[in-house]
C-alpha cells in the first residue's frame, strides 16, 4: 500500500543502513537521517505554542535543513523555507506573513533578520552553529519508538513555499504532505529515481525544484541525498565526481553558468546519466549532453501543482509533454474558449498566436490546488469558474503536444504584432558568450511597446566582442521585430534564491538601469550604440511630447 504521508515514507526508513545523505565532510544511513529528525521533532513538539505550528528554516543547503524537514514530517508542522537573498522590508513581510513559531537559522541567518520586526522574538531562534544549539538537541536524542504525532494525516500542511517573485510579490504556496508523498512516488518512477541512484542536490531547498523533484523522490526510493552548500558553477564537476552523482535538479541560468565554464576532454568522466529542470533551451540541453553525458529533462510544474503533464517517449524536441488528464487544456483567458492547434513553420515559429497562444488550465484542478496561506486575493486569481489557472501560456500542436510559451507578461505588442519574449530569449542564449537572457516589453514613445533584452556575459567579455547584430542577423528563426530594441549588459544580473532571473525588476527598471546599455540605432543591419544619459533625458522627453509619460515610473 503507497505511503500517506512524509512521516510515513521516513518512519519506513528506520533500520536501514543504506547512506541516506552525504556532505564532503560525514555519511548518514537513512536510519540515522530518521532518528536525527526524530529527536528535532521532540524538541519541536516541547516547544510548541498555540497558533499554526509554522517553522520557519533560514539555511544554506546542510544537513539541518534536512533533518528538520524530517522532523516537521514526524511532528506535523509545516516548514517555512525562508529565502536568504530576501532582505530589509521584504524579507520582514515574507517571514511575519507565514505566522513561525520558531526559526532555524545560524548565526549569518540571525544578522539577516536582526532588527527586523518578523514576529518572532529571539529567544525562539534555534541557531545551529551555536553551542547551546547542540546540549538543548542532545536532550532529544535517541527517542524510541520512533513515531509520528497521532494528528499527522495526508491533509497536514508540511511545507509553505514562498513563490520566487519573479514576476511580482512572493505568496506562500500549501504544499500538504500527502501531496509530496504523492509527489514522492510519481517523480521517482517519471524521472527514474531508484535506490542506486546518487542525488545531488545543488538547488536550494527552500525552493520547489530541490523538495519536489529530488529530496521526495530520493525518499521515497531510497536513495542517497548529496548535498552541498550551495550552487556552484566551479564546484558543479567536482562535486559530481565526488559523490559519484547519477541525478540532479536544476533551473536553466545554472545550466548556462556550468556550461560557461571552460571545458575539458575528460568533462564526459562522471556518473551522471539525467538530470530534471525548468528553462535550459534546446541548445543548452544538447551541449550539456554532448559535453558531460547528461540527459537534461525538462518538465512544467510550479510550487502550487503539478503533474498537470505527462511526458511521452519520442516526442517533440522542445515540447513538454501531453496533458494528463482531459481537464488540461489551454484556453483563451478572456472567452474561455479552448485555442485550436498552432501552425508551426520550419523554425518552430507559430504563425497564428493571436488564436493558438493562450493558458494553461486544469478545469478541474480547483479541488487540487492547496492554496496559498492567507492570501484570499491570491487564491481568486488561480480559482476562477472553478478552474484552476496557472498564468502560464502555451500552444499545442496538431499531435495534442503542449508547448510553454512563456508567462503571461511574455508577449509584447509591437507594432500591432504579438511578439514572443520567449523566442528571442532562446535565440540570445544559443550565443556562446551569453550566460543567461531575460527579454521582456518597455513602452514606446509612440504607441505599443518595444523589445528590451537584458544579457548577462562572463567577466573579461566586452559587449563589443558578442557582435550582437552580426549574431541576430544569422538566426532564421527570428522575426525582424522579435530583436531587442534595449540590451542591458551586465556581469550578474538580479536574480531570486533560486537562480532565476527577476524579470519583472528589470523590466520596471527598462533603461533606467546602472548597468550599460545599448541602444539599436539606424536600419538594415543597424549597431547598437551606448545609451548616455542625455540620450535617456531625451528618450524621456520623446515620451512627455507624445503625451504617454504616464508610462515612466
Amino acid at each position: 500500500m503507497p505511503h500517506q504521508t512524509i512521516a510515513d515514507l521516513l518512519l519506513a526508513r528506520a533500520g536501514d543502513d543504506h547512506p541516506g545523505l552525504v556532505t564532503r565532510e560525514q555519511t548518514w544511513t537513512w536510519d540515522e537521517v530518521v532518528a536525527e529528525s526524530a529527536a528535532r521533532a521532540a524538541w519541536a513538539e516541547e516547544s510548541r505554542t498555540e497558533g499554526p505550528f509554522h517553522i520557519g528554516v533560514l539555511l544554506e543547503n546542510v544537513p539541518e535543513y534536512i533533518f528538520w524537514l524530517g522532523a516537521a514530517a514526524l511532528c506535523g508542522a509545516a516548514v517555512v523555507g525562508i529565502n536568504p537573498t530576501r532582505r530589509g522590508a521584504e524579507l520582514e513581510r515574507e517571514v511575519r506573513h507565514t505566522d513561525c513559531q520558531l526559526i532555524v537559522t545560524d548565526r549569518a541567518g540571525t544578522d539577516l533578520l536582526r532588527g527586523l520586526d518578523i514576529g518572532v522574538d529571539q529567544d525562539r531562534f534555534l541557531v545551529v552553529d551555536e553551542p547551546r544549539y547542540a546540549s538543548r538537541l542532545a536532550a532529544h536524542a535517541g527517542r524510541r519508538p520512533l513515531r509520528a504525532a497521532p494528528d499527522v494525516a495526508a491533509g497536514t500542511t508540511m511545507l509553505l513555499l514562498l513563490t520566487s517573485g519573479t514576476t511580482g510579490t512572493s505568496k506562500a504556496a500549501i504544499c500538504s504532505q500527502g501531496r509530496l508523498a504523492a509527489l514522492g512516488a510519481s517523480n521517482s518512477a517519471k524521472y527514474d529515481i531508484t535506490r542506486a541512484d546518487i542525488c545531488y542536490c545543488p538547488m536550494p531547498l527552500f525552493h520547489g525544484n530541490a523538495l519536489m523533484a529530488l529530496w521526495a523522490p530520493a525518499l521515497t526510493a531510497g536513495a542517497t541525498i548529496a548535498l552541498p552548500r550551495a550552487f556552484s558553477a566551479s564546484g558543479f564537476l567536482p562535486d559530481v565526481r565526488h559523490f559519484g552523482a547519477t541525478y540532479f535538479t536544476y533551473v536553466g541560468k545554472a545550466i548556462g553558468y556550468v556550461l560557461a565554464r571552460p571545458g575539458t576532454p575528460d568533462d564526459a568522466d562522471n556518473r551522471l546519466t539525467h538530470a530534471f529542470g525548468t528553462e535550459a533551451s534546446p541548445e543548452d540541453a544538447d551541449r550539456f549532453l554532448t559535453r558531460f553525458g547528461c540527459r537534461l529533462i525538462e518538465g512544467y510544474g510550479s510550487s502550487e501543482g503539478s503533474g498537470m503533464l505527462k511526458r511521452v517517449s519520442g516526442g517533440p524536441a522542445g515540447a513538454l509533454g501531453v496533458p494528463a488528464r482531459e481537464s488540461v487544456r489551454i484556453v483563451h483567458p478572456t472567452t474561455r474558449q479552448t485555442c485550436p492547434p498552432a501552425l508551426v513553420d520550419v523554425y518552430g515559429r507559430v504563425r497564428n498566436p493571436e488564436e493558438a497562444i493562450g493558458e494553461i488550465v486544469d478545469t478541474e484542478g480547483a479541488a487540487r490546488f492547496e492554496g496559498y496561506y492567507a492570501n484570499e486575493a491570491a487564491n481568486a486569481e488561480r480559482v476562477r469558474h472553478g478552474w484552476y489557472w496557472t498564468g502560464d501560456l502555451g500552444y499545442v500542436d496538431e499531435a495534442g503536444y503542449f508547448y510553454f510559451a512563456g508567462r503571461s507578461g511574455d508577449w509584447i505588442r509591437v507594432d500591432g504584432e504579438n511578439i514572443s519574449a520567449l523566442l528571442t530569449e532562446r535565440v540570445l542564449r544559443r550565443h556562446q558568450d551569453i550566460v543567461a537572457a531575460g527579454v521582456f516589453g518597455v513602452p514606446d514613445p509612440r504607441s505599443g511597446d518595444q523589445v528590451m533584452a537584458a544579457v548577462e556575459i562572463a567577466e573579461g567579455t566586452r559587449f563589443e566582442d558578442l557582435d550582437l547584430p552580426g549574431f541576430l542577423a544569422r538566426q532564421e528563426d527570428l522575426g525582424t521585430k522579435g530583436a531587442p530594441r534595449f540590451v542591458r549588459v551586465s556581469h550578474a544580473l538580479p536574480t531570486t534564491g533560486s537562480n532565476k532571473l527577476r524579470k519583472k525588476e528589470m523590466q520596471l527598471d527598462g533603461w533606467r538601469t546602472d548597468d550599460p546599455v545599448y541602444r539599436w540605432q539606424g536600419r538594415g543591419r543597424a549597431v547598437y550604440a551606448p545609451m548616455t544619459a542625455d540620450d535617456k533625458a531625451a528618450l524621456r522627453a520623446e515620451f512627455l511630447a507624445g503625451g504617454r509619460g504616464r508610462f515612466l515610473p
